[in-house]
């Protein structure tokens, strides 16, 4: 008899511990514990939609005819942590070992491999690339652009292929993705389900213990098991993506979904299966029901950007959380917790994670992120922030798009140059300038908008690094063409300001 563990953002049927298992014989351990609920703080409705995903689906394989060892957050024999669990299970059912599909974090992956007892550790396939074939992709490459990885996963798959030819013509329609939303959204959003008893027994307890916690517990109305995610995609299907590819990259004061799927917090726990989320999208496109850059802007997104988030993860090994190319120091400010804030965007941003634990990829790059990077803050510390707040935040997806795209803290492993942008980006892709207390217009003084100035103080300091990529000379002969009288005046402006960040001065 063996133990067969299964972690919280494990819960798929087809796990590869699950199938290497012996129902008869074997014992699935699953364990809410406390270390994996602390070692950031995480949002108490992320805690909510795991801790509750795992108690329905741990009622599922029971129902199915396993045995299932389960300890709750609050059972007082309770050890605190994964290890400690195996290790009393073990002990409690004399187990002649564990087996397990390896984690998502190298955190957990090398407690397991310390676990003293016997282990066999297998791979999560749940993915459409295996380590081996991903590390065999990037050998020898000069740079890991997505773009090229994104169109073998398309090969590999099938999806919106057209013989050996992508469908179309084009393998990338995002050019057709960046439209400005107009006022009228036409889509109620994301399914929002009712509390059922262990919900409830969830948030019960969830308010207990991580009351404190930064973000609203309530209203929390995330699918907790497989029969309400498809719900939840079908809903979005039909009425969401035939607009998601159009108004994907806008934001919008009182819109929090647009027309976002909201379905990476599903995926990333077991709920809902990457490809057959895209295959229902690719028959939505070729039902006539969804346009083709719909289609394809949202399979990029998975096969594309999520497959080669955790390639570069697991490539990149242990250490890259850790890394600063940049050198940037800055602590978090003050703001990033909820405190007050003059710059809208900013503060709408970190409002709706507050809400809702959750912003789309736009809000997270371009306006938390990009200021962040502007700013110079810790990138670690931006990473920890990212991997609380977020409800589909696992680090293996989320530390590549923070450390690597957002803040280029890897040195460009990820992003050919770093994603920063002045404030017409986000006047161009949103109305929040509108009610802004800055004016995005005005490009130094005191009314001008941070985004605008600590954009050229960003440029001036990193000039060294960045004068010699290609994609961003014409931006330093603007910089150039300043006289000495403007480079000054912006870059004092700048500085003042970054000055008052530090002083936890309401900015």
């Amino acid at each position: 008899m063996r133990l067969v563990l299964v972690l919280g953002d494990q819960l798929s049927q087809q796990l590869s511990a699950l199938r290497k298992a012996d129902k008869k014989t074997d014992i699935v351990v699953m364990s809410e514990v406390m270390g994996e609920a602390t070692y950031v703080p995480h949002h108490p409705k992320k805690i909510v939609l795991v801790l509750a995903a795992m108690r329905k689906f741990a009622e599922q394989l029971r129902q199915d005819g396993w045995q299932v060892a389960y300890s709750q957050l609050d059972d007082p024999e309770n050890t605190g942590s994964i290890t400690g669990e195996l290790i009393r299970r073990a002990a409690e059912y004399d187990a002649a070992g564990v087996v397990y599909t390896e984690p998502g974090e190298w955190r957990l992956i090398n407690a397991l491999v310390a676990l003293p007892l016997r282990t066999h550790c297998l791979s999560d396939d749940r993915f459409v690339a295996s380590h081996a074939e991903f590390e065999t992709w990037a050998d020898g490459r000069k740079a890991l652009r997505m773009e090229y990885f994104y169109r073998e996963m398309r090969r590999k798959t099938g999806l919106l292929m057209d013989g050996a030819k992508p469908e179309g013509g084009r393998w990338n329609y995002d050019h057709e993705n960046r439209k400005p939303a107009t006022g009228a959204v036409h889509y109620s959003g994301p399914v929002q389900f009712e509390h059922d008893t262990v919900v409830a027994e969830v948030i019960a307890l969830v308010a207990d213990q991580f009351g404190e916690n930064f973000g609203s517990l309530h209203p929390f109305w995330f699918a907790t098991d497989i029969a309400q995610a498809n719900e939840h995609l079908d809903h979005w299907l039909k009425f969401g993506l035939p607009h998601f590819g159009d108004y994907q990259d806008a934001m919008l004061l009182d819109e929090p979904f647009l027309y976002h799927a909201v379905v990476g917090l599903y995926m990333n726990i077991g709920l809902l299966d990457p490809i057959t989320v895209c295959q229902k999208v690719e028959a939505a496109y070729r039902a006539g029901d969804a346009p083709l850059n719909a289609a394809e802007g949202f399979i990029r997104q998975i096969i594309g950007w999520r497959e080669y988030m955790r390639g570069i993860y697991f490539l990149e090994g242990p250490d890259y959380t850790s890394r600063n190319a940049l050198g940037h120091d800055r602590s978090l400010p003050a703001m990033f917790w909820g405190a007050q804030t003059k710059m809208n965007c900013v503060a709408q941003s970190v409002a709706q994670t507050r809400e809702e634990a959750y912003a789309h990829h736009i809000q997270r790059l371009m306006v938390i992120g990009n200021f962040a990077l502007l700013a110079g803050l810790d990138p670690e510390q931006v990473h920890q922030w990212y991997l609380a707040v977020y409800a589909d935040a696992f680090e293996w997806v989320e530390a590549p798009n923070v450390i690597g795209m957002s803040q280029f803290a890897d040195g460009g492993i990820i992003a050919s140059k770093p994603y920063v942008s002045s404030g017409n980006y986000i006047h161009k892709m949103s109305n929040y300038c509108g009610t802004c207390s800055y004016r995005v217009q005005d490009k130094a003084g005191p009314t001008a908008c941070p985004f605008n100035i600590l954009y050229w103080d960003f440029l001036h300091r990193h000039r060294d690094r960045f004068s010699g990529n290609g994609r961003m000379g014409n931006i330093y002969r603007v910089w150039d063409r300043f006289d000495d009288e403007k480079q000054t005046t912006i870059l004092s402006d700048a500085a003042d300001w970054l000055s008052r960040l530090d002083a936890q001065e309401p900015v």
